[in-house]
């Protein structure tokens, strides 16, 4: 397997490195053949090349097997007209990586709430509100005058259906229940037609249960009692917003692995973002992007009869939860006393026999 490998900004190059040692010493236990692509995206390539997402790094995304993507500090870049692209939203138009797929999952010692919690949110990340990504030309925003700003959401028939389909087969192979998380007490007609597509698909799967919450009562219930859910199918800000409450209620944003899903693609990135108040310091968990790359080795394994790779990715997830359950071999966000690379040696070591 062959991954183009995109550290971007921050602690990205932190937590890259050690998720490639995460990643060698599964290559040295299952036999992967793994091979890298290193390349730069970011303020790194901005210095370099005049630009946040170079052409001649997107001509590369053909040419490997998938992508493993550091955080990236987007706000802080320039107008895109000045090289100031963010490369996250641009993957997911450009290549049409529909499904965010964020999984939220409780780790002994380090919940936040009093019950188990194991669920995934399937975001759709293409459309909805997000202005930089949901239209052909321009962006979904504007100013008519000085004192209205307005912004437009986009909800097609088609993106809908496409990621209920990706939902309910996740059900499936969980404890099938999908949640279609709406508004649509409000957006009478964009959440309209979002409930219309799910309820579609929702009858080609009998065997999987499917119920609707406003999003506000999801966020409430995800505090109260989060065993209630299964996969969380959600349009782009609702999901955004509840899997970063998901992830801090299971241990911390820094635990939860993330996907960017396409029919025929799928990109590695750590959920969190670049926190570059600790860059260069040591200090930050790599357990986001390991997890991460972990969940694209099973999605590439499943889609390609690899089962070596979904031996790696299980083994990978195996280790992390091992060494987590110590509290002594915790990174320091987690009132632990390792830093990043004492954690990844910690891994690493687990990799070899989980």
């Amino acid at each position: 397997m062959k991954l183009l490998i995109l550290p971007g900004d921050g602690i990205g190059p932190e937590i890259t490195e050690a998720t490639l040692a995460v990643v060698d010493a599964a290559d040295a236990r299952f036999g992967l053949g793994m091979k890298y692509d290193h390349d730069l995206i970011g303020f790194p390539a901005l210095e370099k090349f005049k630009t946040t997402f170079p052409d001649h790094v997107r001509t590369k995304v053909g040419e490997n097997d998938g992508v493993i993507l550091g955080p990236v500090s987007h706000l802080d870049y320039p107008p895109r007209d000045q090289g100031g692209i963010n490369p996250s939203g641009e993957f997911r138009v450009k290549w049409d990586l529909y499904a965010n797929i964020r999984p939220a999952k409780s780790r002994m010692g380090l919940s936040r709430v009093g019950v188990p919690m194991d669920l995934v949110i399937v975001r759709q990340c293409t459309e909805g509100f997000y202005a930089d990504r949901n239209m052909f030309m321009g962006v979904g925003e504007f100013m008519p005058t000085p004192d209205i700003a307005l912004a437009v959401r986009k909800v097609t028939a088609e993106a809908a259906r496409k990621i209920a389909i990706v939902s309910f087969e996740l059900a499936r192979i969980r404890r099938r229940k999908v949640t279609v998380v709406h508004k649509q007490n409000v957006m009478k007609m964009s959440d309209g037609l979002w409930l219309r597509e799910a309820r579609a698909v929702a009858q080609n799967y009998p065997d999987v249960e499917m119920d609707e919450k406003i999003v506000d009562a999801t966020a409430a219930l995800l505090v109260r009692d989060p065993s209630k859910f299964d996969v969380m199918m959600c349009e782009n800000m609702f999901g955004d917003i509840l899997s970063d409450e998901a992830g801090e209620l299971s241990g911390s944003l820094g635990l939860a692995g993330s996907t960017n899903e396409g029919d025929d693609y799928c990109v590695a990135q750590a959920q969190h973002g670049s926190a570059p108040d600790i860059a260069g310091r040591g200090i930050a968990n790599p357990t986001s992007l390991i997890l991460s790359a972990a969940m694209l080795f099973n999605w590439y394994g499943r889609r390609h009869s690899d089962a070596k790779l979904v031996d790696a990715a299980a083994a990978i997830e195996r280790a992390i939860d091992s060494v987590l359950i110590d509290p002594k071999r915790r990174t320091g966000d987690l009132g632990g006393p390792l830093g990043t690379r004492e954690f990844t040696a910690e891994v690493v070591r687990a990799v070899a026999t989980a």
